[in-house]
């Protein structure tokens, strides 16, 4: 797979800001920049391609509304997204640049307002 046909797929700083707009409150600091560090590292030209498809499999599944646990269920809802994703920043982890956890971390906090 071509860089150009893993940047254009359909993921979008703002679905994926949307989404944590939209559960900020039940994800977690954790999962919010786990997520926004896995999103940086997908649209940065360096990383690889299979380390983009990785990446789009974790942030895939903690977009859309069909879960292993429902994202309502008291306690347990964000427990498999975050799974997800930090398997995914494990495998992925030496393409995630400190550019990336910065980038991550101020959004982080404008979410937070911390």
């Amino acid at each position: 797979m071509e860089n150009q046909e893993v940047n254009e797929l359909e993921l979008t700083q703002e679905k994926l800001e949307s989404k944590i707009q939209s559960s900020w409150y039940r994800a977690g600091r954790k999962l919010v920049e786990t997520a926004l560090q896995l999103f940086f590292s997908f649209r940065d030209g360096e990383t690889p391609n299979w380390a983009k498809a990785v990446i789009l499999g974790a942030l895939g599944y903690f977009i859309t509304p069909v879960d292993a646990i429902p994202d309502f269920a008291p306690m347990l809802g964000f427990s498999d997204d975050l799974a997800m994703m930090l398997s995914a920043l494990a495998v992925v982890a030496i393409h995630v640049k400190e550019e990336h956890r910065q980038k991550a971390r101020n959004i982080a906090s404008r979410i937070f307002r911390s």
